[in-house]
């Protein structure tokens, strides 16, 4: 599982014109299910995001506070283009992508997982496999990859 987590101010998905999903200050970030994931990248990706110290405690000091810490909110969006594969010819090669009724579950186990600890109305969400408008204040900026493969 592959995921690009930003700190952010806001952050907002827009599908169809309308605004299904907002955020304000804690993280945005991309999911990608790839086809060899399993619940346990699930668990590792969840306890990642939990404890990743991205943000500043109250002496402004950075990389001290995780966003349970900071009661901060997430805005999580599917992404399987994040396992594209662009080494040969134009077109991005998709194989690596789970298919999308089996990468559906454990994306909202993703979804799940962050809620038992944050709460529900602490974490949001796109529209899975819709095509959606990502809108995003980044703060710092602060952008980290991650793959539960490595």
């Amino acid at each position: 599982m592959k995921a690009v987590i930003q700190k952010v101010l806001n952050a907002s998905v827009t599908v169809d014109n309308s605004v299904v999903s907002s955020v304000q200050k804690g993280l945005c970030i991309l999911v990608g299910v790839g086809s060899d994931d399993t619940m346990e990248d699930v668990d590792k990706l969840c306890n990642k995001v939990l404890k990743l110290r991205l943000f500043e405690n109250a002496q402004d000091q950075p990389w001290k506070q995780t966003i349970l810490e900071v009661q901060g909110e997430i805005l999580c969006v599917s992404q399987f283009t994040l396992h594209a594969r662009v080494n040969k010819g134009a077109k991005p090669d998709f194989h690596r992508s789970m298919k999308g009724p089996e990468a559906v579950q454990l994306y909202e186990s993703v979804l799940e997982g962050l809620k038992t600890s944050l709460g529900n109305d602490k974490v949001k969400n796109g529209v899975f496999g819709a095509m959606m408008n990502v809108q995003l204040t980044n703060n710092g900026p602060v952008t980290i990859l991650y793959d539960t493969k490595e």
